[in-house]
């Protein structure tokens, strides 16, 4: 269940929300955690008998963080990605995992947000992510 302060951070909404609390939240940087409890919808086919959250939707989440970040450093309106680089995923996410996930501004260029991102499991980088947000105003 998404904390108030996540709500009022960023647009998504179950059943497409992957944070569940901001931890941290510094000037340029944030920490947010996801509870993966197995009751996920996408469970349901990826892939029954062993399951594991699909890459794209650990990047989503990494996305949801930058935006949840951008929420206090822009001017407001609609941060959507536009680029991504440097994905690399180093583990399995399975029902049962409490995501740590680390989000930094590395530059921003009028409306142009650069970011560096990473999941982890216990310590471990599971995921790992540069990332690009244009801000819409509106």
């Amino acid at each position: 269940m998404a904390s108030q302060e996540v709500l009022d951070a960023i647009p998504q909404r179950p059943p497409f929300l992957f944070l569940d609390e901001i931890l941290e939240r510094g000037e340029n940087s944030i920490i947010c955690k996801k509870n993966v409890t197995g009751n996920e919808d996408f469970f349901k086919g990826h892939f029954p008998g062993n399951p594991i959250m699909p890459g794209v939707l650990l990047q989503e989440t990494c996305f949801q963080a930058g935006a949840a970040l951008m929420s206090t450093i822009g001017s407001g309106g609609l941060g959507v990605v536009s680029k991504v680089e440097k994905a690399k995923f180093k583990g399995m996410v399975r029902p049962g995992d409490e995501l740590m996930v680390f989000v930094s501004l590395a530059e921003s260029l009028g409306n142009a947000y650069y970011f560096k991102g990473k999941i982890t499991v216990l310590g471990k980088t599971v995921m790992a992510i540069n990332f690009t947000c244009a801000l819409l105003e509106g």
